[in-house]
């Protein structure tokens, strides 16, 4: 007999009903592996928006579902699913980029003196682009890269992942009306980098 355990019923579960069933289900049920199938793409992009480059995103990825596995009874139901589930990869994005520049500083700090090997990074879209969008993306990610961790997260989820701003003051644990002050602010700092740099 078809039930909603079956793959199935699960694509026509709603994300916050799959989010339930797997928590009701524990570790040996089917609809956190549906859930993973489902959110697999945009977890990806919100962690290569965040984390820059493609293996730190599939790092970041994985460590992100790894959490909602282990946290996946915490889901409160009072936001949709999916910004639920993007303030989990932007928190664990953060975190991995904070110990990731800890680590990067305390390498540099015990190799000082060590000129032959220089800190590269690159932040180079995985698909093919003209050589003019590329060098605007490096442009506008030297301008990210000086923000700090937050503001940066934030500015991605607002303008590559078009959320508004209901959906950041949950993910950021902040007021819509904070982060719209907090946003224009940062477009402030954004312009007047952009105005150095011309």
């Amino acid at each position: 007999m078809a039930g909603p355990a079956d793959d199935d019923g699960l694509a026509t579960l709603s994300d916050e009903a799959l989010a339930a069933q797997a928590a009701r289900e524990g570790s040996d049920g089917i609809a956190f592996t549906a859930l993973m199938d489902r959110f697999r793409e945009r977890v990806w992009r919100v962690c290569w928006r965040l984390m820059g480059s493609q293996q730190d995103a599939e790092d970041a990825a994985q460590e992100v579902f790894v959490r909602l596995f282990f946290d996946r009874t915490k889901f409160a139901g009072r936001s949709r699913y999916s910004t639920w589930l993007h303030g989990v990869a932007i928190r664990t994005c953060l975190t991995l980029r904070r110990s990731r520049s800890r680590r990067r500083r305390r390498e540099q700090t015990e190799s000082a003196g060590d000129d032959d090997m220089p800190t590269v990074q690159t932040h180079a879209d995985p698909g093919a682009s003209p050589t003019a969008a590329i060098d605007a993306a490096d442009d506008v990610g030297r301008l990210l890269e000086g923000l700090d961790e937050e503001d940066r997260a934030l500015v991605l989820m607002k303008f590559a992942e078009n959320h508004d701003y209901e959906e950041l003051a949950e993910m950021f644990g902040a007021t819509p009306g904070a982060l719209r002050m907090r946003v224009s602010r940062i477009r402030e700092k954004l312009a007047a980098r952009a105005g150095r740099q011309a």
